[in-house]
């Protein structure tokens, strides 16, 4: 299959136009791609895209997972139940006594910015981050389902959640008068704002390269998860591979 005479995709739009066509592209892809990374198409890698399912039949899960669902309770329950019996500190930033933690652990599994755990010694790396707007409404359901996507580029936002529908089916969620949405708007990261997804253009892999080789050279040093490694993860395949480290 080829789009404008192009076989192998160098960039985000190059991938898109080959998967869907130009039509669909423009329509579905194009608006809310370049809002929610700041970036034109075509100055961001073909690889995120590859990551959407593109079928021709009636199935609208988004992943193709034999078995996909949310667990009971939100994941907050899960990870409290996956945590009971260890020692947790919250509100603790690792770098406010970096000695005395790296002293007490004979390894460290490092899951946030790469570059800061090398004190930004070849410079950052660039983020986007992500802004939520709460609205609660005197109304049992706001728009149906619990994510609904907008994908052209006058609307500021890039996504709606209604939050009981992850929860709440069929007549369940008229059982409730209020709900409450959120919506996102997407953004560059500065700091002190939460880092949410890494921008993988050249530029940036090759920086984090350079933070990678040190991570390497640091047999007690474990890093993991998507700010560490630099890259988006699905949940299932972060946890398998959290369920395979050597630990």
């Amino acid at each position: 299959m080829k789009a404008d005479g192009v076989t192998e995709p160098r960039n985000l739009e190059e991938q898109a136009q080959l998967l869907i066509g130009k039509d669909i592209y423009e329509i579905l892809i194009k608006g809310y791609t370049e809002k929610q990374w700041g970036r034109k198409c075509s100055e961001l890698p073909a690889f995120i895209i590859k990551r959407l399912p593109v079928r021709f039949v009636h199935d609208n899960n988004y992943f193709n997972d034999r078995f996909q669902g949310i667990p009971i309770g939100g994941f907050n329950k899960l990870i409290d139940g996956l945590l009971e019996g260890v020692n947790v500190k919250l509100n603790t930033d690792f770098f406010d006594d970096r000695q005395h933690w790296e002293q007490i652990a004979e390894k460290v599994l490092y899951t946030g910015k790469l570059d800061e755990y090398y004190d930004y010694r070849f410079g950052k790396l660039e983020y986007r981050t992500v802004r939520f707007e709460e609205e609660i409404f005197d109304m049992p359901n706001y728009q149906g389902n619990a994510v609904m996507n907008f994908t052209d580029a006058e609307v500021p936002y890039t996504r709606i959640i209604e939050h009981k529908h992850f929860e709440m089916f069929g007549d369940d969620v008229y059982k409730c008068p209020k709900t409450v949405i959120s919506k996102e708007y997407s953004a560059e990261w500065k700091d002190g704002m939460e880092p949410f997804y890494s921008v993988n253009n050249d530029k940036n892999m090759s920086l984090y390269q350079q933070y990678k080789v040190l991570a390497d050279q640091e047999p007690n040093l474990i890093i993991g998860g998507h700010l560490a490694e630099y890259k988006y993860y699905d949940i299932a395949p972060i946890i398998e591979k959290v369920m395979s480290l050597p630990i």
